[in-house]
């Protein structure tokens, strides 16, 4: 603990705020207290506060500043504000919903498409959204089938703008393209009012037609068939079932549920309009040293007040401590009566009982690794402004030396996880030029042989601004506009993980991305592209061995690929080879004396 003890007999013993702060003066806790000097002391001389998060603030609190006010209202309100100023590491502070995501139509467009967004709808945007949805993968598999029955376009805005002939999606009857006027407004417009109507739940031709299929399927002894059909219309159903809960309490009422572990927090709020059950939130927080009662007058502060629509009721999990101050707080700030209650009994202590299960559940859910995988993938959607969710990623990097036996390798990820199956490596064919004319045969090679459903979501290259633009330019000499490009280029070419400063360069985009080294998204996006180059590099060396076999052994006149692998098993290496005499030649029952002679002129 670097924190002077004898610095706290000097705080007042007065109601106000706290600001912990560490040695280079970055904030790590913002919190309040009645009085100042009894709570300080409660975290470095008494230690009555023993929750396990508290010893790793303490032990990096160097400085501690006070504000003193009137009152508690006034601190609550100032707490609020300094954590929405310094967002401390160790605060509760309210974020976008990472796990739920929702399907976009882009409606403000002339020519809308679907996208996967699990941002927050901005008040002023015109775009429609449905959802947010709890099951990614669900969601996921929906926009899927509605892009296969429905020919939306799938460019960005930016190709479709740029192209000048219809792409491979309009060959294969997947898009009528826009692009071009190949079809009308109207025509196009058909096939959004079918979306929309679909994911509105008034069109059940496509759960009917698949529901067909399935038994079709079945009937046809194609049970794997049948059960692909079958795990879709679960996800269909999954994604456009409402629930209602009947409550028969006729307002509106939020339920806010919690579950701790530590330093890590789960909050859900289940959102009842008129008594039924009408969609629900939820917010995931790490290293929060803050108490459960805090944590919820904190969000309901940063949550509440930016909403223009209010429940006539709050149900919180547990007794808030400044629930009178609480609501002054919020009425100064946003001049609305907000009523939070805490029930103890009946249908209402039901419900608080079903949001902290909920809470539990997600929790769990979270520390799960796939889902926490997911979420990842999600966020580099995000951050690298990807059309697709990067379901499969592949990855390309080549190797040679001085021009020498030219290699490359494609690594594919699935979901965030290697797939060793899918690994491949080239041979480069052509007489060599460099890395960036490598990379082109490389590419064109494994693209042109390509079906539509054998695509991946992300290309990953390892180089530069010169490895991004090839790979465009090959994907565009082949007319694919679905697949997402982007190249990751090393420091000094360098591949020592996290270590170095890493550049993103994405397409439509000068100047690159810049991610923090300690970034999860870094080490992921390193993690394929040295595992890309570990696979060209093995199989450099691989080659490279291989010919120095070429160059000694294969010129023997007589040594043919047989005797060739038999004198290899039997000597293990050409330089034992070398190193053989005559006599223990001779006693090679497939070696002949010419072969013999041959052999014995390897030492000179």
């Amino acid at each position: 603990m670097i924190f002077d003890l004898e610095k706290i007999k000097k705080h007042s013993t007065k109601c106000g705020v706290y600001i912990m702060k560490d040695i280079n003066k970055n904030v790590l806790y913002v919190g309040k207290a009645i009085n100042l000097r009894n709570r300080l002391k409660q975290y470095f001389i008494t230690k009555t506060d023993t929750r396990a998060q508290i010893s790793f603030l303490i032990d990096q609190v160097n400085d501690i500043e006070t504000i003193i006010v009137s009152n508690n209202k006034e601190a609550l309100i100032l707490e609020n504000t300094l954590i929405k100023k310094y967002m401390p590491k160790y605060n509760i502070m309210l974020k976008d919903d990472k796990t739920y995501i929702s399907i976009m139509l882009n409606k403000a467009h002339k020519w809308p498409s679907l996208k996967l967004i699990r941002l927050k709808k901005n008040p002023k945007d015109k775009n429609l959204y449905f959802g947010p949805y709890t099951n990614t993968k669900a969601a996921r598999s929906i926009k899927e089938l509605l892009l296969k029955l429905f020919p939306l376009r799938q460019c960005s805005n930016t190709e479709l703008k740029n192209r000048t002939r219809p792409c491979i999606l309009y060959d294969i009857k997947k898009c009528i393209a826009p692009c071009l006027d190949l079809c009308t407004k109207k025509e196009y417009d058909v096939f959004v009012d079918s979306v929309i109507n679909f994911l509105k739940g008034k069109d059940k031709t496509i759960l009917k037609n698949l529901s067909n299929k399935m038994k079709e399927a079945s009937k046809n002894l194609e049970y794997e068939k049948a059960n692909e059909y079958f795990k879709l219309i679960e996800d269909i159903k999954q994604v456009l079932e409402k629930q209602f809960v009947d409550i028969a309490i006729n307002k509106n009422i939020d339920v806010i549920g919690l579950y701790r572990k530590g330093s890590f927090v789960m909050i859900v709020e289940l959102i009842f309009i008129e008594g039924k059950l009408m969609n629900s939130n939820h917010f995931s927080f790490s290293n929060i040293a803050s108490s459960d009662s805090t944590i919820i007058e904190n969000f309901i502060l940063q949550n509440y007040i930016s909403k223009k629509d209010f429940p006539k009721e709050i149900l919180v999990p547990i007794e808030l401590k400044n629930t009178h101050n609480l609501k002054d707080a919020f009425y100064e700030l946003s001049n609305e009566k907000l009523n939070i209650i805490h029930p103890i009994k009946g249908k209402k202590k039901d419900l608080i009982d079903l949001s902290n299960k909920n809470a539990k559940n997600l929790f769990f859910r979270e520390k799960d690794l796939k889902s926490l995988k997911e979420k990842q993938l999600l966020e580099l959607q995000e951050i690298l402004n990807l059309k697709n969710f990067p379901h499969k990623i592949i990855c390309f990097d080549t190797s040679n030396i001085s021009g020498t036996n030219a290699v490359a390798a494609m690594i594919t990820y699935i979901d965030g996880e290697k797939d060793k199956k899918q690994t491949k490596l080239f041979k480069i064919k052509s007489p060599d030029l460099g890395d960036v004319p490598n990379m082109k045969e490389t590419l064109y090679r494994h693209f042109s042989k390509l079906k539509e459903k054998e695509f991946p979501n992300l290309l990953v290259l390892d180089g530069g601004k010169a490895q991004l633009n090839c790979a465009i330019n090959v994907l565009n000499e082949l007319n694919i506009i679905s697949i997402d490009v982007i190249s990751i280029s090393k420091e000094m070419a360098k591949h020592t993980k996290s270590l170095t400063k890493e550049k993103v360069f994405i397409k439509d985009k000068k100047d690159p991305i810049e991610l923090d080294f300690t970034s999860p998204l870094l080490f992921l996006l390193q993690k394929i592209r040295d595992n890309a180059h570990i696979s060209a590099i093995s199989f450099h060396r691989k080659r490279r061995r291989k010919s120095t076999f070429k160059t000694s052994l294969d010129e023997i006149k007589g040594i043919g690929k047989i005797k060739k692998q038999k004198l290899l098993k039997h000597f293990k290496s050409v330089e034992n080879l070398k190193k053989a005499k005559k006599e223990e030649l001779k006693k090679l029952d497939f070696l002949n004396k010419k072969d013999i002679s041959n052999l014995l002129k390897l030492k000179k």
